[in-house]
């Protein structure tokens, strides 16, 4: 790279701190200063922060040099668009440290959910040069009165953790803001902004950077880094291996070899997939281990920010040494005292794993270490197949949202909130994104007549027509106060059900639990929350207040949406190493350990080879049962389950009930399941599948419940003000309604059309679906029969009980049921029985 003055005095700051830069940080600056947007693409804690950040600075810096002393007040020069309220905190601290000590006079702002009214007023008289802030509040930044001339400096927009925006509605949010800024400068200024994306782990870079910057005059690059971050995985394996294991009975189990781990180690960050996880573990490590008193902490999203402040500090001075948190400390927070990671359960997807891993040993030099912990035994072959898809690189890829109407909706209410917009100058901004580039003339039309006129159905009311064209200057504007008011306290695309704030009686703000939750509650009712026992009170004014409890008998809220379904490149390299186990082409400690299961599993029906498919028919006292195992994920055995079932019952009338996981799914009827070689083909055959879908599901029903999402989003459905939330009965109630009006009288409404294309692609995963049925068509269909539940069937059968349970008849109908597999066993198996 050539030694410019910026490039000198950056270089000279990093020989102070004895740093050099990475190769791929100097391509980084030297693309930048050639005028191009780009992408980039390093392991976690090599420095990509610093190969985006500083190379507007060195740009200033050269730019700066010759100039006259008198300089004009500088204004916005970057924006760096952050998923995380936690990831800008983090972020702006350490660009503070750097830009004191390259002793430039920038300041930091950020501008998040968390930020103080009085702090953003600050910010609209004199903004910082660098302003952290997330997808929404840059909707609410364009959604102020006179913004335009806030981009007046703007050189930079870096979107940082993109692989986690991408995909997204969020993502979308992105975009669109991204679109307006650049149509602002271009009508005020011949600059042309440039616009950068950080990313560590994801499998379609290319269409990455297509989605970020779509446009194809504008010289664009992906910079890699050539090195390769070293990773350590370790299982903890358990002591005896269960060989009939069922979900999340393992976990806790092995709480005593986490003990020995933490210890050893200057701080560890547990990972659990939901909060509930969270909330157990942290109770359950204190109390096998009270000495972490006092060093441990709890750390998830519906904690109240102020206490995840004190937790985030406190990782970085090193006080705690062990933190239990869920995917809210997931992204670039970079927390030196942290050496070790746990996992525990699966992640369910490559990505995800590695991501968590890099919060440990986070810098170039040092190994990531990171230990899986299974919660039952057929995990242990999911960290096997991260393990060969991590050295192989098989990161899952992150498909882009193509034409959400509600998010281009609630769009264009933002700008009409604003300065107002011109429709025609809007419409070619917004066809230059990915998200809309095949956007129809018709189609942006019909938006328009829906924030005006409220579409073909709601002409008749005056409260959707939000939007008005002013005479004056020709732009669409909102006037009324109170719609503005109302749009801009839900400007974003996170629909979650109504969260209420836990306060206690005596003061003092807890976190966040969900409605329904609180619906369950009577007063007296001892839940978790942040680590602590609490006594439920009362809700008032929306406020659920508690006491201190010391009673050690508690529940756990359980939040809604806590399971993760498992990835399509991981479910193919899973079915690869089920097929291994036995044949010992293998050299992972995790099939070594796992194959006395494997054994049993042979012994009853049959473990598939990775050309073949397993189905087993299994009678037992309950009735008749099906199992298949497509490897799949849950949102797609959903699916296939009642496609099998419609089909049979298409052969003779029978009823079914349906259980499934990631691995498989069970159909359980109190009729024999007719079934041979040539039906099993048939009923897993590709043809006719989306009649067959449509036959065998209720898809308007879903397409309903995801229209709840949609009418929130597009402002059709007020969610209410701060404190004063509807309740998600009512919301949804609403939504319906609509849906309703809209199915009957207005079949050509965008809102309606979206709501069957997202659960077509999203819900149902059709696309995956067909593949899936490809694949089996292909196969050799193994069709096997047996008289007790099998390793491989055991933990579904296990799911499908545990919501009509509690834990304690659950445990005691496991061990009966664990009794019947093997009472029928020979005495040629009988080292099972002392194995399980």
């Amino acid at each position: 790279m050539k030694k410019t003055i910026g490039y000198q005095h950056v270089l000279k700051w990093l020989k102070t701190n004895k740093r050099k830069p990475f190769p791929f940080q100097e391509k980084t600056w030297e693309s930048y200063l050639q005028g191009y947007s780009g992408l980039v693409n390093a392991p976690t804690g090599f420095g990509k922060t610093y190969s985006v950040f500083l190379a507007p600075i060195i740009a200033y810096l050269n730019q700066e040099h010759g100039q006259s002393k008198k300089k004009k007040k500088l204004g916005l020069r970057m924006i760096w668009i952050t998923p995380l309220r936690s990831l800008a905190k983090d972020l702006a601290r350490a660009m503070e440290e750097t830009l004191l000590e390259l002793n430039i006079e920038w300041t930091v702002g950020v501008r998040n959910g968390d930020t103080s009214i009085s702090d953003r007023q600050k910010q609209k008289r004199a903004m910082p040069q660098v302003l952290l802030i997330t997808p929404e509040s840059l909707h609410l930044l364009l959604a102020q009165k006179n913004t335009d001339h806030l981009f007046d400096d703007l050189a930079c927009i870096v979107a940082d953790e993109w692989h986690e925006l991408l995909g997204t509605k969020r993502g979308v949010l992105v975009e669109l803001a991204l679109s307006r800024i650049k149509g602002i400068i271009r009508s005020r200024t011949d600059r042309t902004l440039r616009i950068w994306g950080i990313s560590a782990t994801i499998g379609n870079l290319e269409e990455a950077l297509e989605v970020l910057q779509p446009h194809q005059m504008v010289p664009k690059i992906i910079v890699k880094a050539d090195a390769e971050k070293k990773i350590r995985i370790q299982s903890i394996i358990p002591d005896t291996i269960e060989m009939l294991p069922w979900a999340g009975h393992l976990g806790i189990k092995l709480a005593d070899k986490l003990i020995p781990i933490i210890k050893k180690s200057k701080t560890t960050l547990v990972f659990t997939n939901t909060r509930s996880q969270a909330e157990i573990w942290f109770q359950h490590l204190l109390k096998i281990h009270p000495d972490f008193a006092g060093q441990m902490a709890i750390h998830h999203g519906s904690i109240d920010f102020e206490l995840r402040n004190w937790i985030e500090d406190a990782l970085h001075t090193g006080i705690l040494k062990v933190v239990i948190c869920t995917s809210s400390l997931d992204l670039g927070v970079d927390f030196k005292p942290v050496d070790t990671v746990v996992q525990v359960g699966s992640p369910k997807g490559v990505a995800r794993f590695l991501q968590r891993a890099g919060r440990s040993g986070h810098s170039p030099f040092e190994t990531s270490k990171i230990y899986f912990m299974p919660t039952h035994a057929l995990e242990l072959l999911e960290v096997a197949a991260i393990k060969t898809a991590a050295k192989t690189q098989q990161i899952e890829r992150r498909e882009p949202f193509i034409l959400p109407f509600d998010v281009l909706i609630q769009y264009l209410v933002t700008l009409a909130v604003g300065d107002g917009f011109d429709d025609k100058i809007v419409f070619d901004e917004v066809k230059n994104t990915f998200a809309f580039s095949e956007l129809l003339a018709e189609e942006f039309a019909w938006c328009m007549q829906f924030i005006t006129q409220g579409g073909n159905s709601l002409q008749a009311y005056p409260e959707f027509h939000k939007v008005v064209l002013d005479e004056e200057d020709g732009l669409w504007k909102v006037t009324s106060r109170q719609i503005a008011m109302r749009h801009r306290l839900h400007i974003g695309t996170i629909v979650s059900d109504a969260m209420l704030k836990v306060k206690f009686l005596t003061g003092g703000y807890i976190g966040m639990i969900e409605e329904y939750f609180v619906s369950k509650l009577k007063p007296g009712d001892r839940f978790n929350l942040a680590g602590r026992s609490l006594e439920f009170v009362m809700v008032r004014d929306m406020l659920v207040l508690v006491r201190r409890s010391n009673h050690k008998k508690t529940i756990t809220p359980s939040w809604m949406g806590g399971r993760l379904p498992l990835s399509s490149n991981l479910g193919a390299i899973l079915r690869k190493k089920y097929s291994q186990v036995l044949n010992g082409n293998h050299e992972e400690e995790e099939l070594t350990v796992i194959k006395p299961l494997f054994e049993l599993q042979e012994s009853i029906t049959h473990v598939p080879l990775e050309h073949e498919f397993l189905v087993e028919l299994i009678k037992t006292k309950e009735g008749y049962h099906l199992f298949a195992y497509p490897f799949e994920g849950r949102l797609v055995h959903e699916v296939m389950a009642a496609l099998v079932a419609y089909r049979i019952s298409k052969l003779m009338p029978i009823t079914f009930s349906i259980a499934m996981n990631d691995y498989g799914f069970e159909l359980l009827s109190d009729q024999e399941i007719p079934m041979d070689d040539a039906i099993v083909y048939d009923v897993f055959s590709p043809d006719n599948l989306s009649e067959d879908i449509n036959a065998s599901i209720n898809g308007t029903e879903m397409a309903k419940r995801k229209f709840r999402d949609i009418a929130c989003i597009s402002g059709l459905v007020f969610q209410g003000y701060p404190g004063k939330y509807l309740k998600n009965k009512q919301i949804q109630s609403s939504s319906s309604l609509f849906f309703d009006v809209f199915e009957s009288y207005d079949s050509k409404n965008l809102l309606l059309r979206q709501a069957y294309d997202e659960n077509f692609h999203y819900q149902l995963e059709e696309p995956r679906l067909l593949r899936a049925l490809q694949r089996i068509q292909q196969s050799t269909i193994v069709l096997k029969s047996a008289e007790r539940f099998t390793p491989f069937s055991f933990p579904i059968k296990v799911d499908s009980m545990r919501e009509s349970m509690s834990s304690e008849e659950l445990e005691a109908r496991i061990e009966r049921m664990k009794a019947e597999v093997f009472k029928n066993l020979d005495e040629d198996d009988s080292h099972y029985k002392k194995r399980n």
